[in-house]
């Protein structure tokens, strides 16, 4: 009797699966959104979706809207970059993992902050990163979602 072997994920399935459940700690319904910052294959950081530190989530008191975006919660990659930086953890040449691509302010910060590679599962809203990134020479990679991560039970 064979056993059916399942093939091995690619590092790039990996991490970004990993993204999709940092998404489901997102605090604003309006996206779920997860990061993970990534150097030699080690994870270094990861982010999604909230509120300032402190402060009510969207989940729960509502939305700040301004220009049809809500205004209340940081977006994942930037608590990614943040997050690294409140620890200490230089990022430096590392790949981020996020399940949707970057805006153009998170674009920015990631390409500041030395991030070289940016995997996005689904294009988000701005065309202007692909532009600058080859400009600046940082990579972007569509990673298509393997499968969809879904919050079922009681949230904390």
């Amino acid at each position: 009797m064979s056993e059916r072997i399942r093939p091995r994920a690619s590092w790039d399935d990996y991490f970004m699966s990993i993204a999709q459940v940092v998404a489901t700690r997102s605090t604003c319904h309006r996206k779920y959104v997860g990061a993970v910052i990534v150097r030699q294959r080690t994870i270094l950081s990861t982010g999604y979706n909230g509120s300032i530190r402190g402060m009510p989530h969207c989940i729960d008191v509502g939305h700040m809207m301004e220009g049809g975006h809500c205004v209340a919660t940081i977006h994942a990659e930037a608590n990614a970059i943040l997050q690294a930086a409140k620890n200490g953890v230089s990022i430096d040449g590392s790949t981020i993992y996020v399940t949707a691509s970057p805006c153009w302010n998170c674009f920015k910060q990631a390409a500041n902050a030395g991030i070289s590679r940016i995997c996005y599962g689904e294009f988000y809203r701005d065309q202007r990163i692909f532009e600058v990134a080859a400009q600046i020479g940082v990579e972007l990679a569509h990673i298509p979602v393997k499968f969809k991560v879904e919050m079922v039970g009681p949230e904390d």
